[in-house]
């Protein structure tokens, strides 16, 4: 196995999903579809590994999105209650689902976002 097979690739991957998640794009969804098309991983393997990834990743931004003022405190603890619930019942159903349902709905979903961030109504500026 070659170096670039076998570490150099998922690295640079992560890298560039690290970055785009420090700008808040969403990496973690690409490095699922990596993970999942690219590397050959079962889709529920990728999705732990992605929440994993999540956790470091969304702490090093962090500080920089509170200095910036992009955080709205207020707001903090209702989404992360909610954010930790949805995430309890949406694991439990994905485990519960089988590989083949889970991976038709996440293309799916990834459509229906391409979809509203092509044709979604455009923000005024204020």
């Amino acid at each position: 196995m070659s170096v670039v097979s076998g570490w150099l690739i998922p690295l640079l991957v992560g890298a560039a999903t690290g970055v785009l998640s420090g700008f808040g794009v969403g990496g973690g969804t690409l490095l699922l579809v990596y993970m999942t098309t690219l590397a050959g991983l079962d889709q529920h393997l990728a999705q732990g590994i992605n929440l994993l990834y999540f956790l470091p990743a969304g702490l090093t931004a962090l500080p920089a999105h509170l200095k910036n003022g992009y955080v709205e405190k207020g707001l903090l603890f209702p989404a992360i209650s909610a954010g930790l619930l949805c995430a309890a019942l949406a694991s439990w159903a994905a485990t519960a689902l089988d590989v083949d349902l889970l991976r038709k709905l996440f293309g799916c979903f990834l459509i229906l976002i391409g979809l509203s961030e092509l044709f979604g109504r455009v923000k005024e500026k204020t």
